[in-house]
């Protein structure tokens, strides 16, 4: 079983009776244990249960069942509840926390018959760029262990960067599958939100959160997308749709474009910098492949970030106000009133970046201050998002980086939040309008991966697969690993 191979691959060598699922999934746990413990990328490994959905998947197998996900092994970001599995968030508030339900994303996963043999360490409650605010530690980059992988979903990215699983999940409210996935040289794809139930998935900010796939491709990302998403009327944001592409995708593949795209390079995102380079040789590619680059303006996007943290954090404070020690999660030693118990289950079971946001998003929407700042924000929201309809009624998608440097060292920013916030510059524009955008490998800087972005019009994630696709076919930067001569 060769260690970086896609989920197309091990599900082709399954059909043909290569080797076994239960054989597959015991491969996996074996590299996982050798190597895990420089990188941190799992904090719950289900040996056990995943090694009895393998049993399961190969008599389903042997009876004749041929559906491409059967028996293929990935993890699932430790945000998702998990039925009987530890579900921590990557905080001190959920570290004794154990599901009693699935999350629709896990469900839908099994239903599928795939085989979830994890649950990956992540920023704590999704909070984070680098993936050091993690109760349970920080996440290594498999490509240099002194630097970090990104995040929130930077356990994902670094297990899918090193060969532990080629497919895992992960979540996105302002750039958490993307940037990861470029630090890490990995595919990350944010659907559109409302393509995937959010439910059971632990909150961050509700009008933004959406899961999606990380892989090492753009048809692994197809095929994992096709299995997470679809309606689900336990969450009301969940987008009734019947795109036939979708299935298409995961029974043949992604097919050839049709005819070449106009792409928009949106002038605000092009700013100087060292990873500019790998995307302007990605933008030869398109060229030569037939496209039309375009220039295009998306005028306030300088306002995002500040926007987003008006809006992520007021609804991050409102999400984290049910941790109160009384229901479930952590709860402080011997209180003395309910007050103390409130207090010091907070204190001790939150961390700083978790605090700091709270806090920021209590104030934005406390009495004098709402109008100034969260409706403020709420009104710029809708400009932005005015900015890539406007952008999208003279070109079918746009291109612009992930993020503006590779991967920075560990601590480099962990005292300077505004800088750690600036990581999220390119990525939390789209999230705001609430589009589809997938990161793919397109160069090096540093000796380290860099992913140029691509994002879509709302429910055209055929899009940016199809040109992902299409560029991979083409280049080899998505095949390149750690570990091997550059």
């Amino acid at each position: 079983m060769k260690k970086f191979s896609t989920l197309r691959t091990m599900s082709a060598s399954l059909a043909q009776g290569d080797f076994s699922s239960v054989e597959l999934i015991q491969d996996h746990i074996a590299h996982i244990h050798n190597e895990d413990a420089h990188l941190n990328s799992f904090i719950t490994l289900s040996a056990e249960a995943a090694l009895e959905q393998a049993a399961a998947a190969d008599k389903l197998r042997a009876s004749g069942d041929t559906r491409p996900t059967l028996g293929l092994p990935f993890a699932h970001k430790d945000i998702f509840c998990t039925n009987g599995v530890l579900t921590t968030a990557g905080s001190k508030m959920l570290s004794n926390f154990v599901a009693p339900y699935d999350a629709t994303v896990v469900s839908n996963m099994a239903a599928a018959g795939m085989v979830c043999i994890g649950k990956t360490n992540m920023d704590e409650f999704a909070m984070g760029s680098s993936n050091e605010t993690s109760y349970f530690g920080s996440v290594s980059n498999p490509w240099d262990t002194q630097r970090v992988p990104g995040g929130s979903s930077g356990g994902s990215a670094a297990a899918v960067a090193a060969g532990l699983v080629a497919g895992a999940t992960g979540t996105d409210t302002g750039g958490s599958i993307r940037q990861p996935a470029s630090l890490c040289g990995i595919t990350g794809l944010k659907p559109t939100y409302g393509r995937i139930s959010r439910y059971g998935m632990i909150a961050f900010a509700s009008s933004l959160d959406q899961a999606g796939p990380m892989t090492r491709d753009a048809e692994d990302a197809a095929l994992m997308l096709s299995v997470m998403a679809g309606f689900d009327p336990k969450d009301s944001t969940s987008a009734q749709r019947d795109d036939a592409w979708l299935g298409k995708m995961a029974t043949d593949g992604i097919a050839e474009l049709d005819q070449p795209l106009t792409i928009g390079l949106p002038e605000e995102y092009f700013q100087a910098g060292e990873h500019m380079h790998a995307i302007e040789a990605a933008k030869a590619e398109l060229e030569k492949l037939g496209h039309t680059l375009k220039s295009v303006s998306l005028p306030h996007t300088q306002a995002a970030v500040p926007v987003y943290y008006v809006l992520a954090s007021a609804e991050a404070s409102t999400n984290l106000s049910r941790y109160d020690g009384v229901r479930f999660g952590h709860r402080c030693d011997s209180p003395q009133s309910l007050q103390d118990l409130y207090e010091r289950s907070r204190e001790e079971g939150f961390g700083q970046e978790v605090k700091r946001r709270i806090l920021t998003g209590t104030y934005t929407l406390s009495v004098g201050y709402f109008d100034a700042y969260y409706l403020k924000a709420q009104k710029i929201r809708r400009l932005i998002a005015e900015d890539f309809n406007n952008a999208f009624a003279g070109v079918d998608l746009l291109l612009a980086p992930t993020a503006p440097t590779p991967a920075f060292n560990k601590n480099q920013l962990t005292d300077d939040p505004v800088a750690m916030y600036q990581q999220d510059l390119y990525t939390v524009p789209s999230s705001l309008a609430g589009l589809p955008a997938i990161s793919i490998p397109c160069g090096f800087s540093q000796g380290m991966p860099m992913g140029m972005q691509l994002i879509a019009p709302a429910f055209r994630e055929d899009l940016p697969l199809a040109l992902a696709a299409q560029f991979q076919r083409h280049t080899d930067w998505h095949l390149r690993h750690p570990g091997e001569e550059l």
